[in-house]
């Protein structure tokens, strides 16, 4: 399952959901098809009805939610779609879910822990790297990150450890 986004409140009386979308762009998760709801650590196959971009975010009409009561109980479930309905990825492209639980190792061999999750900040995306302590590092190909090898499970930074 690769998360993509979570269903974060409700909009309207007829059952629609707001979603907070990890894709880029936003409404592309619609497209998606089917959902899984993570629900009390269980994965339950939704079918999406309709949605769209509504404002800065998402909104979307799942099958069966069909009164605010019922889109209520939904709300905080992550949405997860199979890997499978991903494209393949160009060559040096990598998804985020790809990339989560790789360890992390300096080019020296200095072992930085793994990859928590990742962030988005307007000039690159920044991996959170957990090990003896916090660390974040912006995820620039060649300066900073020298080798992804997802083979292995490990990603090789320019990165001085005390940083």
């Amino acid at each position: 399952m690769v998360p993509v986004g979570r269903i974060s409140g409700l909009y309207g009386v007829q059952g629609w959901l707001r979603v907070y979308s990890f894709t880029e762009p936003r409404e592309n998760i619609i497209a998606y098809k089917p959902w899984y709801l993570n629900q009390a650590g269980e994965w339950r196959t939704v079918q999406v009805q309709a949605g769209r971009r509504q404002g800065k975010g998402v909104v979307a009409k799942l099958e069966g939610c069909n009164d605010r009561d019922s889109a209520a109980a939904l709300i905080g479930n992550d949405i997860a779609i199979c890997r499978n309905q991903l494209p393949t990825a160009d060559t040096g492209e990598y998804y985020w879910a790809d990339l989560v639980g790789l360890r992390v190792r300096t080019v020296e061999g200095v072992e930085l822990g793994t990859v928590d999750h990742l962030m988005e900040t307007g000039a690159n995306d920044v991996l959170v790297v957990r090990g003896d302590r916090e660390r974040l590092i912006p995820f620039v190909r060649g300066p900073v990150i020298r080798e992804v090898d997802l083979e292995h499970g490990c990603i090789e930074v320019d990165w001085e450890p005390q940083f």
